[in-house]
């Protein structure tokens, strides 16, 4: 109940407050993070797994102690949780950043718009166009759903605190060293790895949702669902495909193409049939990753109170058959 409490206040704090604009807890670990690839780094993947171990697991041991520490204390157990959720979600910056770029947009106020690119991903603006900026900002849309609301809420769901704050720490690796630049090549490969497991089950839940709410943006659900099944996985990642893709049919929008970063290019296939996206799109994608925030909400709150109550009883009953099995057989003897 108390971890069920935490991520609905969280979620409420993040909806009305959005991201800290000072003092980003999220910002503070990337620089811890930044100055331990500083000691660490070597070019090769077992220092890269090493790096990902203590940055993760650092994190993670917080939360278990806030969590051993309030075990007999459930609201300062929802008051952590809700702190917590705070600093993890993205879903009012995300929804933000898209309105202001669509405002950009429709005023064909390219320089601004080129502007506010990086706020959103990582392409170089430079000389992009409408269609080219409207298409990078539905896509992280649809990619940061997941990463930045729906991710964080399972895994609070699931492991609480430490899930929470394990997560974003593993998220937040993945943005530092995960791509492929010539000096993460193999270093960052075990964070890439790890942020592609822990996201296996929620962007498929993101794309699932997405087709589940398109008509709260006039999409339509038959379409989304065409699209996602066909196209899901011609994308490189094999979680970024199953929102942008579920994304294009509930808006009816082409995604996909050359993709400019600083130094570098990439070629993705397209997903969806519709024409290229355009300012007027953007707010529908806002509205579209709202309504998924709140329906994972729904199921985040729900899962500590149902199936995560059969899951602990089953674990707790393992672990009592464990503790007595030796005892059982010491008797017999």
């Amino acid at each position: 109940m108390a971890n069920a409490a935490g991520l609905a206040a969280g979620y409420a704090l993040d909806s009305v407050f959005g991201d800290p604009r000072r003092w980003h807890p999220v910002a503070g670990f990337g620089r811890a993070a930044g100055a331990l690839e500083q000691r660490i780094y070597r070019p090769d993947r077992s220092a890269g797994a090493a790096f990902t171990a203590l940055a993760v697991g650092a994190p993670v041991l917080l939360g278990v102690a806030a969590t051993l520490a309030t075990r007999r204390r459930p609201l300062a157990r929802a008051a952590l949780v809700a702190a917590g959720t705070w600093t993890v979600l993205g879903g009012r910056t995300l929804r933000h950043e898209s309105t202001v770029m669509a405002r950009a947009l429709s005023d064909g106020d390219l320089p601004a718009a080129r502007g506010r690119l990086n706020h959103l991903c990582g392409r170089d603006p430079s000389t992009l166009d409408e269609p080219e900026l409207a298409r990078a900002t539905v896509e992280s849309v649809a990619e940061n759903t997941s990463d930045a609301v729906v991710a964080p809420l399972i895994w609070g769901a699931v492991a609480g605190l430490p899930g929470l704050l394990g997560y974003r720490a593993a998220n937040t690796l993945d943005a530092m060293v995960g791509h492929r630049s010539p000096r993460h090549a193999r270093f960052g490969t075990p964070s890439a790895r790890l942020d592609d497991v822990l996201n296996l089950v929620p962007a498929r839940l993101t794309g699932l949702l997405t087709i589940a709410v398109a008509p709260v943006a006039h999409g339509d659900r038959a379409a989304a669902w065409r699209i996602w099944r066909r196209d899901r996985n011609d994308h490189p990642s094999p979680n970024a495909g199953q929102c942008e893709a579920a994304m294009a049919g509930a808006l009816g929008v082409r995604l996909g193409g050359r993709n400019v970063y600083f130094g570098r290019s990439e070629t993705r296939p397209f997903l969806g049939d519709g024409p290229r996206p355009e300012a007027r799109h953007l707010k529908r994608a806002a509205r579209i990753s709202g309504a998924v925030g709140l329906a994972a909400l729904g199921l985040a709150v729900a899962y500590p109170l149902t199936a995560g109550r059969l899951v602990g009883a089953a674990a707790r009953a393992a672990l009592r058959a464990v503790g007595n099995g030796p005892a059982r057989r010491g008797r017999a003897r």
